[in-house]
């Protein structure tokens, strides 16, 4: 694919994008290229990764539902950059299986997730694909899951 914007950082602020691109590398190994974009805008891209460390350490909801969510958003809305780099967090880091992400892409009732989990994923996933759909019923049902409103908040923003 070629490169349609040159992500040039700037002068100014060359050391914080480096310090920022130090410490993805060093969590995850590698910087991403989505995350390179970034460089053009550190403001952005400092917001971004605070975004992405609150999700890492959520006090609540669990790492295997958060990578999950954005697994199955990628497959459906974005592009195979999102899909693989979450299928590979899902593999590497959280032990699931290929087979158990195609079965969850089939199925998401089949997510290696708990079935609390489950609920709070039906409607994330809902929330993308028919934001205008999302009935009180299906708030209810996370709630009666064990969700507190600020978790099914946080799992229909991730």
């Amino acid at each position: 694919m070629p490169v349609l914007i040159n992500p040039q950082v700037p002068e100014a602020d060359k050391e914080k994008v480096d310090a920022i691109f130090k410490g993805v590398e060093e969590h995850l190994g590698f910087v991403p290229d989505g995350l390179k974009l970034f460089a053009i805008s550190p403001t952005l891209l400092e917001n971004f990764v605070g975004n992405v460390g609150y999700f890492m350490s959520h006090p609540e909801l669990s790492q295997d539902l958060l990578a999950m969510i954005r697994y199955l958003v990628s497959a459906k809305a974005c592009g195979s950059f999102c899909t693989t780099f979450n299928a590979a967090i899902l593999t590497n880091k959280l032990n699931k299986t290929e087979e158990q992400l195609q079965a969850a892409q089939a199925d998401m009732n089949n997510a290696p997730l708990t079935d609390a989990e489950i609920v709070l994923l039906k409607l994330a996933l809902k929330s993308i694909e028919d934001a205008d759909g999302v009935t009180q019923d299906d708030i209810q049902k996370a709630r009666d899951a064990g969700f507190s409103d600020r978790n099914i908040f946080d799992a229909v923003t991730i």
